[in-house]
């Protein structure tokens, strides 16, 4: 196998590398005399006191740098390329794959499936391990790299080659068998399709992905995504309220045998299953420690109970500022943080101090219109518009936030009530840049709507923020 080379893209500032003269452009050929095959690799092999850089600088020189350093003090050198090798694309074709629900003519890397087991330890991404070759087991072994989150999906052999169109789908769970003997920690993920993986199968698949607790850390169940876009694809139905009712039960009964034996309940149902129920949602403790936040597991009830800590705050601190504005005799003009509270004109004229709208998915709205009017009753000179976006892009099946475009934001909120500032939440953009999933750009949206656009983080304190214009002194 020819030896890699990587080249630097950056150093950062003050670290060793920096110290040590290694400059962007600069390629890394060995550490330790040892070639670098990926990142893996790398971060296995950097984790010492002594290391040994062997640096080819632009001119072709070659400098073999000696470093002492921590143990896990990382060098500080960033690569142009992340991975330090190709990413992987994905082999299978899954009868619930997203990505080929996509509609035509988008940005090609929006069509690139990926099912790289290095990103699940890099980025949370989920990986279906017919990917993964033994050598790659036995690496994520050695360098006892986890955890590894895991799409799962069936854990009957034969029909998970079906769903995942793969017949090495099945000999593939025998890779969690032995990331489980040799104690690798995992995360389970079950995308749930209508009459396929549900009832008989998903209670199959929950029982034996238990046997591996406690490595096996937790397993999610999300309903299936469904677009306008499924021409000449597997024939799936969205689930009804009374399919999510059963589906809540199964995933109840589990969670209470695995709490009786475990001391964890395992088994989450994303947010989803409890919306389309009309149920309530399950007390903070059932979560385990939101493990599985990111995949959409307990992020309404936590932001839900973080905003109300917010509110209690605001009412706590009022009320001993009333107090103590009493016993001194300075009740008249009382403010609130500054705030005087009043009573407001009625909608539509200038009567409020600010004006902010919100705009989501059909999921959230209704959370959304429900904090907002906790909201006003404690900041009644404030007024909150909660606009519900409907997935025109998609299809309207498409009810989470994280899919809404920008070209549906602007046709629905265009010409609405946005006053002083609009709040959209921040998994409608790409991870580190302001583009929307069909390439309209924040700026553009502004642009058309005319109203500054604020970027709203997945907890409740942020958002409590933006609805007050500045930050609550939260100690």
């Amino acid at each position: 196998m020819k030896k890699k080379e990587h080249k630097i893209d950056s150093v950062e500032p003050g670290s060793i590398a920096d110290e040590m003269g290694i400059e962007a452009g600069d390629v890394l050929l060995t550490v330790n005399g040892k070639p670098i095959q990926d990142v893996f690799d790398y971060h296995f092999l950097i984790n010492d006191v002594t290391l040994n850089l062997l640096i080819r600088k632009p001119d072709g020189e070659e400098w073999e740098l000696e470093i002492e350093k921590d143990y896990y003090e990382d060098p500080g050198i960033v690569f142009e390329n992340g991975l330090m090798d190709d990413y992987k694309s994905c082999y299978n074709k899954c009868i619930f794959c997203f990505i080929d629900q996509m509609p035509p003519n988008m940005r090609e890397t929006l069509y690139f499936k990926d099912d790289d087991s290095r990103l699940s330890f890099l980025q949370g991404n989920y990986v279906t391990l017919t990917n993964m070759k033994d050598e790659d087991v036995e690496r994520i072994i050695t360098y006892k790299l986890a955890p590894i989150n895991v799409s799962v999906h069936a854990m009957n052999p034969e029909l998970r080659c079906k769903m995942l169109h793969n017949r090495f789908a099945g000999e593939a769970l025998d890779k969690i068998r032995r990331f489980y003997e040799a104690g690798i920690e995992m995360n389970g993920q079950i995308v749930l399709c209508k009459g396929v993986n549900d009832g008989a199968e998903l209670e199959r698949s929950i029982r034996e992905l238990a046997d591996y607790l406690p490595y096996m850390e937790s397993l999610s169940v999300v309903p299936v995504g469904l677009t306008k876009f499924r021409d000449g694809l597997y024939p799936l139905e969205p689930f009804t309220k009374e399919d999510a009712k059963k589906v809540l039960e199964m995933i109840h009964k589990w969670q209470k045998i695995c709490y009786e034996k475990h001391g964890t309940h395992f088994v989450q149902a994303s947010d989803e299953w409890y919306l389309l129920a009309e149920e309530p949602f399950p007390p903070e403790e059932n979560y385990d420690g939101y493990i599985q936040l990111e995949n959409g597991v307990g992020m309404i009830p936590l932001l839900a109970s973080e905003f109300d800590a917010c509110l209690e705050l605001e009412q706590e601190e009022g009320e001993k500022d009333l107090f103590q504005s009493k016993r001194s005799g300075r009740t008249e003009g009382f403010q609130l943080f500054g705030r005087k509270k009043k009573q407001v004109a009625a909608e539509g004229t200038s009567g409020y101090r600010r004006i902010v709208s919100i705009a989501t998915g059909k999921s959230a709205a209704p959370l959304m219109r429900k904090l907002a009017a906790k909201f006003i009753c404690l900041h009644p000179d404030i007024k909150v518009n909660v606009y519900q976006i409907r997935n025109d892009f998609f299809g309207e099946m498409i009810t989470v936030s994280g899919l809404l475009t920008g070209q549906d934001l602007k046709a629905q909120l265009m010409g609405q009530e946005l006053g002083d500032v609009l709040l959209l939440p921040c998994n409608l953009l790409r991870s580190g840049e302001e583009v929307f999933l069909d390439d309209v750009t924040l700026s553009e949206l502004e642009n058309a709507l005319q109203v500054p656009i604020h970027i709203v983080k997945s907890d409740g304190q942020c958002l409590y923020e933006e609805l007050l214009g500045h930050n609550l002194n939260v100690e």
